[in-house]
């Protein structure tokens, strides 16, 4: 599917969407650098970072288009499929982070994605640090849902002596526990749930563990490399 199409050099990704500016989610902008056209879909805020930054400089202008999204605004793509922005609880990106942090804020730093053909809809949300009503209502009977996967449970990097920071605190919601997105989407009535913007640290990873056989039987898949989905 991604295989190159004509030129040897040629990409078929024609469109990508940045969610928000953290490190891990502009980094991929650089392996698409190699003279190839696409548009590039984001907030206003998250836009500015990527063009403050001056490693992005490698993306060619002439070839590499912007365009602003403005939440709750339907924008086509292009490709076939229409796509929504909308806020949900998160945070700015750590390098932007002052000595005061909102985390759970909603506006343009995290945003998730409702993404159509007009006749199937599916969400994707690689960053959320709490399923409030707003996003449960929002999500609720969605064909198919790509979640924030980070970490299983609230503490896992500080019981790891990795990080002081809770998932919480990264911008994350946990997978465990009463207010995890286990529990939240439980009644959710979302055809499929499939965890992705998985933590190495993230126990789920490991095939035959037991938090891997508890998100299976609550019924959310977990991504893997190559993975294929089809609706």
């Amino acid at each position: 599917m991604l295989h190159p199409r004509g030129g040897s050099r040629q990409s078929p990704i024609s469109a990508v969407f940045v969610t928000n500016a953290d490190i891990d989610h502009l980094v991929g902008l650089l392996t698409l650098r190699e003279q190839q056209a696409f548009t590039l879909f984001g907030s206003r805020s998250t836009l500015a970072q990527v063009a403050g930054a001056s490693v992005f400089g490698v993306l060619n202008k002439d070839l590499v288009k912007t365009r602003e999204v403005d939440l709750e605004s339907t924008v086509d793509t292009g490709i076939g499929l229409k796509v929504t922005a909308f806020p949900v609880p998160g945070k700015v990106a750590l390098y932007l982070e002052g000595d005061v942090v909102d985390v759970g804020a909603e506006g343009e730093s995290t945003v998730g994605l409702e993404i159509t053909d007009g006749v199937k809809k599916f969400f994707y949300v690689p960053g959320c640090s709490d399923i409030n009503e707003r996003v449960a209502k929002r999500l609720r009977g969605a064909d198919l849902l790509f979640f924030d996967g980070t970490t299983y449970t609230d503490d896992e990097m500080v019981a790891l002596g990795l990080s002081p920071k809770t998932a919480h605190r990264m911008g994350h919601v946990a997978m465990s526990g009463k207010d995890g997105s286990v529990a939240r989407f439980a009644e959710s009535g979302i055809g499929r749930k499939i965890y992705v913007h998985i933590n190495n640290t993230n126990p789920v990873l490991i095939e035959d563990s037991k938090e891997r056989a508890s998100v299976e039987k609550a019924g959310w898949d977990v991504a893997y490399d190559g993975m294929e989905v089809v609706l």
